[in-house]
């Protein structure tokens, strides 16, 4: 009897053991099914949110008023020879040879793992970096760019006199930047989002200029505001000689109402649109194309 109760109780352990088992078994199955779902999901949203703005898209393409639908309606009025369609950028866009040699600091340092190469390679990027940063944050007219030149000239030559050029140099050498090419790629994605979120902002909040008025458009409808030329005036600011050299310069809009605050436009192609807006400004339209009156 005790021998067969002891085989009835392994009997009994065996079979709950394979019934733990099994339902173990099962558990991790439907928690793996349940996982790839969660990854089908999360896969599907990009997709689907691009399906959204497309349907959006279509719906509303006939109320979308964008800065190309714009330019595309002065094109075709016969009344209206020159027009200008601009939108101000986000200053990150001054970033861009930055987010160049990112983009090549990333191949460079996925083609090779040398450590001298990433030194001279991080070294470079933070010199790009540093000149943005200049550019963006000061305004460094040619007198003032001109001056620190001179000043950088004349610490060298002081560090020559003191035998001190060689340790100054040495000290940089030794900072040894070096960044992941996934940190550089990262640091180009970053800059180039804000960009392109600039960039897409300015399809919806721009200024359209003609001889006779300034629309001044702030959505994606037709909400808008229509300013004759004599409440306005307009000026071209290149005084910042690092911006001008990347082709970007400002279109201040100054308005009659002095409550109101004057408009900066940050341009790129400055030199092309600073002629064509003082062409603009020095004309006056008259409609050619005038109904005849009813007898």
């Amino acid at each position: 009897m005790k021998a067969y109760g002891h085989a009835s109780l392994s009997g009994d352990v065996r079979a709950r053991s394979v019934y733990n088992v099994a339902e173990q078994g099962k558990g991790t199955i439907m928690l793996g099914e349940m996982w790839a779902w969660k990854k089908i999901i999360i896969f599907c949203i990009p997709f689907a949110l691009v399906l959204f703005g497309l349907l959006v898209w279509l719906f509303l393409r006939k109320t979308i008023r964008t800065r190309f639908r714009m330019a595309r309606q002065l094109r075709d009025d016969p009344d209206i020879h020159e027009w200008l369609v601009v939108f101000g950028w986000s200053r990150k866009v001054l970033y861009v040879p930055m987010i160049i040699v990112s983009l090549i600091a990333f191949g460079v340092t996925l083609a090779t793992s040398a450590p001298l190469v990433s030194r001279i390679t991080g070294g470079c990027w933070l010199g790009v970096f540093f000149l943005n940063f200049l550019i963006d944050e000061y305004e460094m007219s040619i007198k003032v760019l001109m001056l620190f030149i001179l000043c950088f000239l004349v610490l060298g030559l002081w560090l020559v006199f003191m035998d001190w050029l060689e340790p100054f140099i040495r000290f940089f050498r030794h900072l040894g930047i070096s960044i992941s090419a996934m940190g550089y790629l990262m640091i180009a994605m970053v800059f180039a989002l804000a960009v392109a979120i600039s960039w897409i902002r300015g399809l919806f909040y721009y200024v359209a200029i003609t001889p006779n008025y300034l629309n001044l458009q702030v959505g994606p409808t037709e909400t808008g505001e229509q300013i004759s030329r004599e409440e306005y005036s307009t000026r071209i600011d290149t005084g910042d000689f690092l911006e001008r050299l990347l082709g970007f310069g400002r279109i201040i809009v100054t308005f009659s109402d002095q409550r109101r605050i004057p408009l900066v436009l940050l341009i790129s192609r400055i030199g092309k649109r600073a002629k064509t807006l003082e062409s603009i400004r020095g004309k006056l339209t008259f409609d050619l194309h005038q109904p005849m009156p009813e007898e």
